[in-house]
């Protein structure tokens, strides 16, 4: 398959070419000088680009914590539903920490007399440690959305406890100005008291739950996925701790040696991001095509486009635009290019037969129609010569080759459309141009 690192190319959509007479040489007549007529027809302007087939979406799921791969609930090539229990993992540090949090909940020390302002620093010193450290680590987070709802649980719990924390204070103050019951200030620092360790529990809960691995979105699984660096993990962060290990960021996972199976064994270990399963979704495959910035203007949402792949030689596949990116990406030829989104329709062998159906990640060469002119005056683009800095072609005119300017409209690979210069009907030099002069005879 022949690619073009860059450039715009066009498609004669109808046969405009007109059959070619060559000249006959006479004397000094040049010989290989081709006639023709610009005729009327179809031209189809081409951007060609690189890309490559998307599915409609692939998540990975990974491990939320360091323990063991407990149960393995799919196979390769199994079909799931979204929210489909894939897997379970074994912690047993979640199940300490969800342990550690229940009793604390079942025996929260009384407030006495003596106790109650240093009850009431300690309580705050250990929430905000707990939701300093949840907030670090959510920052380790990739997933912007994932993120976003952490910080916003955060933030949620954190108003929680602050208005909680305020009223034990102000029942604290009340008391010493003799305003108040000791009673009053008991109960408030109890009730915040009660609300930390509920806190606590809860997002132990919270990480213990996350042990069981759902399919985030319906497809077909494949063991294992591409292991990446992580931040924090999704337990660490429901539990208040921090994404770190005596002061370092925690370890991201290694990769599987070369020529390894990436995925975990049913009862392997796993570390906090191990990929355990991929789910992805074919059910709408997509291109991805990175079109040059010196092409992109002519590129409209909407448009049409064929497509062919490396791996289905002789099949043509008809895409049309989905979208089009605002920001630039650094093309591996070190120009600037845009992504292109396309959505890919069922495509058709040379001799009718279905297509086979794509796999994401296969090499496509896609060509997007950016420009059409229908009914148009139109001469092969060998006609199309420049003379000082003017697009111009020879007409014979009363047997004679006369220089005519010209202005082009839609240019294509084999033919360009002539919006001024030349009717249709007009006889022209269509090759050899080069050999001919001004007032030269032709036949």
């Amino acid at each position: 398959m022949n690619r073009h690192p860059r450039g715009t190319f066009a498609l004669l959509v109808a046969a405009v070419l007109l059959p070619v007479l060559t000249a006959a040489s006479c004397g000094d007549e040049p010989s290989g000088v081709g006639l023709g007529t610009a005729a009327r027809g179809e031209v189809a302007e081409i951007v060609e680009a690189p890309g490559s087939v998307t599915a409609r979406a692939a998540a990975t799921v990974t491990s939320p914590a360091a323990g063991t791969l407990a149960d393995l609930r799919v196979t390769p090539g199994q079909w799931v539903a979204k929210g489909y229990v894939v897997a379970v993992i074994d912690s047993p540090g979640v199940a300490d920490r969800l342990a550690d949090a229940e009793r604390a909940l079942d025996a929260a020390p009384p407030v006495s007399t003596g106790n109650y302002v240093t009850v009431g620093r300690t309580t705050d010193k250990r929430a905000g440690k707990a939701f300093d450290a949840a907030r670090e680590a959510a920052g380790d987070v990739a997933d912007l959305q994932v993120r976003a709802a952490l910080l916003a649980q955060i933030d949620a719990a954190e108003q929680q406890y602050e208005a909680a924390s305020e009223a034990a204070s102000a029942a604290v103050r009340s008391v010493q100005q003799g305003l108040a019951g000791l009673s009053r200030a008991l109960g408030a620092l109890s009730a915040a008291q009660q609300l930390q360790a509920k806190q606590a529990y809860d997002l132990a809960v919270a990480a213990d739950d996350a042990l069981t691995l759902r399919a985030p979105v319906a497809g077909v699984v494949q063991l294992g996925g591409s292991p990446a660096a992580s931040g924090a993990s999704l337990t660490d962060l429901l539990s208040g701790g921090g994404a770190t290990t005596g002061g370092a960021p925690a370890a991201a996972p290694a990769a599987a040696p070369a020529g390894a199976d990436p995925a975990v064994p049913e009862g392997g270990p796993v570390s906090p991001g191990t990929p355990i399963v991929t789910v992805v979704d074919v059910s709408r495959l997509g291109l991805s095509a990175e079109v040059d910035e010196t092409d992109i203007l002519l590129v409209k949402p909407g448009g049409a486009a064929t497509v062919e792949l490396d791996a289905a030689t002789g099949a043509s596949y008809p895409a049309t635009v989905r979208s089009i990116d605002q920001l630039p990406t650094t093309s591996a030829r070190g120009g600037v290019s845009y992504r292109v989104r396309l959505d890919l329709g069922k495509g058709a062998g040379d001799d009718g037969s279905a297509a086979p159906v794509p796999r994401p990640g296969m090499s496509a060469v896609v060509r997007l129609r950016v420009r059409e002119a229908e009914d148009a005056v139109t001469v092969p683009a060998s006609a199309v010569v420049d003379a000082d800095g003017r697009s111009t072609v020879w007409a014979v005119r009363d047997g004679k080759a006369e220089r005519v300017p010209v202005t082009l409209g839609v240019q294509g690979e084999d033919a360009v459309q002539v919006t001024d210069g030349l009717s249709d009907g007009q006889r022209i030099v269509v090759s050899g141009a080069d050999q001919v002069r001004a007032g030269q005879e032709l036949p």
